[in-house]
């Protein structure tokens, strides 16, 4: 009898360990296929704010939002380049109004300038995307003091200040949405040797993002923090020699779909399939093992730079 009660309890805790290495992809097949339905992203308001909207995820978010039908505002550090856009979407979604703010998050202060542009604007939706790496792989130790405050100020500082100006007025409505970009760097592996500043920044993004989840669903607004992998932006091709879309690695535009079918599912995800794949895949290796895989991949890149 004894026995067998403990071949019960190393079942169900056989179980639960199994759970948990398929959680994963259970939510993604349970949102993608249950869940979505991109029609409630207009009940959230019609104004989307995406920040660094001009390139890779950021623009493609914005472009995938457009589709939708919400009204953009398109936050990015380079005046030409959001002039750019924002006309190439005019021309392309002529029924939506567009507002562009251009701001530099890695300079000091001065969000002055974002409070000005949103002034009068119900903003639904805002996608905190905006974001920094190193510029090649590097020890800690290596890194400069420029390199490492414009990455705490873009990632970090930029993710907080803005969620802050914007949740007030959402509660106020008793709705709205927040996505934040993390990383698999800091979510799906258990270190990201040579990038840890970085890293860590996105660490933080994702417990931020799930504890003003738990925080705010109550007030009608979702927070979520997404968890991208790789994806082929010019960013990722310069600290990852990945140039172009493969199997595990979408297109900026195939991402940014199905994340924007993602919005206002639970606390955190990883939206595109073959992501939350590596993700299960991840989990079923030993630690030690990922972490001497990830330290050998910082120190080739390290060799080549």
């Amino acid at each position: 009898m004894q026995t067998t009660w403990h071949l019960h309890v190393v079942s169900f805790i056989g179980f639960l360990s199994l759970l948990r290495l398929f959680y994963p992809l259970l939510k993604w097949f349970t949102t993608r296929f249950l869940l979505t339905n991109p029609r409630r992203l207009k009940r959230y308001g019609s104004w989307a704010m995406v920040t660094g909207a001009t390139d890779g995820i950021g623009r493609a978010f914005a472009h995938e939002l457009a589709k939708h039908g919400l009204n953009l505002i398109l936050v990015s550090r380079n005046p030409s380049k959001l002039a750019s856009v924002s006309n190439n979407f005019r021309q392309e979604f002529p029924q939506i109004k567009i507002k562009i703010i251009p701001f530099d998050f890695s300079s000091e202060g001065g969000y002055e300038a974002i409070e000005e542009g949103i002034k009068g604007v119900e903003v639904g939706i805002l996608i905190n995307n905006v974001g920094i790496t190193y510029p090649r792989a590097m020890f800690f130790h290596e890194v400069d003091q420029l390199t490492w405050t414009k990455i705490l100020r873009v990632n970090l500082e930029a993710t907080t200040w803005v969620t802050r100006s914007l949740i007030g007025p959402m509660l106020h409505r008793r709705r709205g949405a927040i996505v934040n970009i993390s990383s698999g760097a800091a979510v799906v592996v258990p270190s990201h040797p040579l990038y840890a500043i970085y890293a860590a920044t996105k660490a933080y993004v994702d417990k931020l993002s799930r504890s003003l989840h738990v925080e705010y669903k109550h007030f009608g607004i979702d927070v979520q923090c997404q968890v991208p992998l790789y994806v082929a932006t010019r960013m990722v091709s310069e600290v990852a020699d990945i140039d172009k879309p493969s199997f595990f690695v979408p297109s900026p535009e195939v991402y940014a779909k199905a994340a924007v079918e993602q919005i206002g599912i639970g606390s955190q995800c990883s939206p595109f399939w073959a992501h939350s794949l590596q993700w299960f895949l991840v989990g079923l290796l030993p630690e030690n093992l990922i972490d001497t895989w990830r330290l050998s991949i910082g120190l080739r890149r390290r060799s080549l730079s």
